[in-house]
């Protein structure tokens, strides 16, 4: 089956189709997301990028819209309607694909060193080469690039990738890099977002350990 020819997408289209295929892998069990949840995984202040402020009627509208090219589908049954992405049949597309576009449409332009990071709870990459290898498939589609690799910015590490699904990308609308020999500029973003997920795994660990020893110190009646 050919893929329908895409429109392009608003900035809240593309928002809902990131927060469908986010929510799908970090809470199954309430998805497919009803309208209320839907919009507060749009109008989320962590993880956005931009971050904005939809109305229950913005997010119905741009839902309709998504279903004419089948990219969001509605679920039959129940009280309450409860929506899902489609971009897997309707981009014939792998997971992995699928979870670098929903990042880059939440987030914004990445490198790809972001964009495994920041892609671990939707695919885990097993190292920069393999993101890299689908960006180039997504950038190389016969029926039509959906992502691009944007210019380096002056005294930038690496270069950025964007999606393509809401038109060509605006180089000026992403915040500017370090300048050349300014405090920081001599350490990449990527390098920057992996320290800062390796602080977040180490605080989840320690909690762990925190829970642990309370445990066995109830269990051996001695005072933690």
């Amino acid at each position: 089956m050919t893929a329908p020819h895409l429109p392009v997408l608003s900035l809240l289209e593309t928002r809902i189709l990131g927060v469908l295929c986010e929510k799908q892998h970090t809470v199954p069990d309430t998805y497919p997301l009803s309208l209320n949840a839907l919009v507060a995984g749009c109008n989320q202040k962590t993880s956005r990028h931009p971050v904005i402020e939809a109305s229950e009627a913005e997010v119905a509208a741009a839902l309709d819209a998504l279903r004419v090219p089948t990219l969001v589908i509605e679920s039959s049954g129940g009280r309450v309607p409860r929506y899902a992405h489609n971009m897997e049949k309707a981009l014939r597309l792998p997971s992995q694909s699928v979870a670098l576009l929903a990042v880059l449409m939440l987030r914004g332009p990445q490198t790809a060193g972001e964009l495994r990071i920041n892609s671990d709870r939707l695919h885990r990459f097993a190292d920069i080469s393999a993101v890299e290898a689908f960006l180039e498939e997504l950038a190389t589609r016969p029926e039509g690039a959906l992502v691009t690799e944007l210019p380096r910015q002056p005294g930038a590490r690496e270069n950025r990738w964007a999606h393509l699904l809401s038109g060509a990308p605006a180089v000026d609308e992403s915040p500017a890099a370090p300048a050349a020999g300014a405090p920081g500029a001599d350490v990449s973003v990527g390098e920057i977002a992996a320290l800062k997920a390796n602080v977040a795994r180490l605080e989840t660990e320690v909690e762990a350990l925190k829970a642990t020893v309370a445990r066995l110190c109830a269990e051996l009646g001695v005072a933690d």
